[in-house]
């Protein structure tokens, strides 16, 4: 009977595993002459595609023109759980799970299920050792590579006193009906941080430690005060009817717009709308405190299973090089990086030099911020 339950087990996760293979395909440009081709599995926002196809290949396909990387784009993690399901049932079965590499808030979930690459054998990336132990650590064998964090947006035109707590933020929305908005949590990370941050406020330091660090069903029930200082503020927000942007390109739009005067965005992203012009000057960023908005690294994995694991490590080793740390920082992406700021090049380093990536409050366990992104969706919207 054991085994026959087993069985059902096995063929209902390879059955969600075949789920996750209709994903979106995107090869990136490559050498014909490649011994090796690098499936990457992206599941973030389309910056972050950008930053890989855009950026990062061609450049690690310049210096190491004997691999190729073909990229599966899944933006905001929508096919996590059966990447997750078909990673799981690939590594029971010593099978090739078909992803070499992974970037994404899964990679941790997976470390902690002792689904990778042992990070042990420290000799086959090198440039590890450049990063923080804490972030080594906090990765449960994921890699960081990059950082980025989660600020307040405003309009200086018509915002001269800035909200600088949480909790003169939330006053500030009720004093300005219409003029604060935040996106869907599970359309992107900006809206997730200022949901995650009304939770924690409403928490103990101890509880929330419990969340950030592991899957935690009986801890989530207390998010219960949080859920209704969020619906508090549906008929102050933006629309003021409880609806709200579907991602973080929407939330940006509407600060572009002038049609809200404060929001919480993606430092990177901000700094790449700034940059390009499609931001106007007048829109600043600044954080806030008590408790802060959510930040911290972004991390790689190396599935146990890996058809090429060796290939993989060459790539992720290449990431974390100066090389590839400067692109991160001084390319459209405008990532915080995860090696010193003293191995930058001095121009590049100039405007980071006093961020330290490792006080960085950082956000849930990948299990608890998934079941957040779902409750927030039953629980906020639409609640007058």
């Amino acid at each position: 009977m054991f085994k026959n339950v087993l069985k059902k087990k096995m063929l209902s996760a390879l059955a969600l595993a075949t789920v996750a293979t209709l994903s979106l395909g995107v090869t990136a440009p490559s050498s014909q002459a490649a011994s090796a081709t690098i499936q990457l599995y992206i599941s973030a926002d389309t910056n972050i595609q950008d930053l890989w196809v855009k950026t990062l290949i061609p450049a690690f396909t310049k210096d190491f023109p004997q691999y190729d990387v073909n990229v599966t784009f899944d933006r905001n993690g929508a096919n996590d759980a059966q990447t997750l399901a078909k990673i799981t049932a690939a590594v029971a079965t010593k099978r090739e799970p078909a992803i070499d590499l992974i970037d994404g808030g899964i990679s941790t979930t997976l470390g902690g299920a002792g689904l990778l690459f042992p990070l042990s054998y420290t000799s086959l990336i090198p440039n590890l050792k450049y990063v923080p132990k804490v972030l080594v650590t906090n990765g449960k064998g994921a890699i960081p590579y990059r950082a980025s964090t989660v600020l307040m947006a405003y309009n200086s035109k018509n915002v001269k006193t800035l909200p600088k707590t949480l909790t003169e933020v939330l006053a500030w929305v009720k004093a300005n009906p219409g003029k604060f908005t935040y996106n869907a949590p599970s359309g992107g990370g900006s809206g997730a941080s200022f949901v995650t941050t009304v939770l924690d406020s409403q928490m103990t330091a101890a509880d929330i430690l419990k969340l950030q660090t592991a899957a935690d069903k009986e801890t989530e029930a207390k998010w219960a005060k949080g859920w209704e200082v969020l619906r508090s503020l549906n008929k102050y927000t933006y629309g003021q009817n409880g609806t709200y942007p579907t991602n973080n390109a929407g939330t940006l739009d509407l600060l572009a717009k002038g049609l809200v005067d404060l929001a919480p965005v993606w430092s990177d992203q901000i700094a790449s709308a700034l940059k390009a012009g499609t931001m106007p000057k007048d829109i600043k960023v600044y954080g806030i405190t008590a408790p802060s908005l959510n930040g911290g690294p972004a991390f790689l994995s190396i599935p146990a299973t890996a058809k090429n694991r060796s290939a993989a490590r060459a790539l992720v080793n290449w990431v974390l090089s100066p090389a590839a740390q400067n692109l991160i920082v001084a390319g459209n992406m405008n990532g915080l990086p995860v090696i010193p700021v003293s191995k930058l090049d001095p121009t590049v380093a100039a405007g980071i030099s006093s961020i330290d990536i490792t006080t960085l409050r950082p956000g849930y366990f990948s299990a608890n911020g998934n079941d957040m992104k779902a409750a927030w969706a039953t629980e906020v919207p639409g609640k007058l």
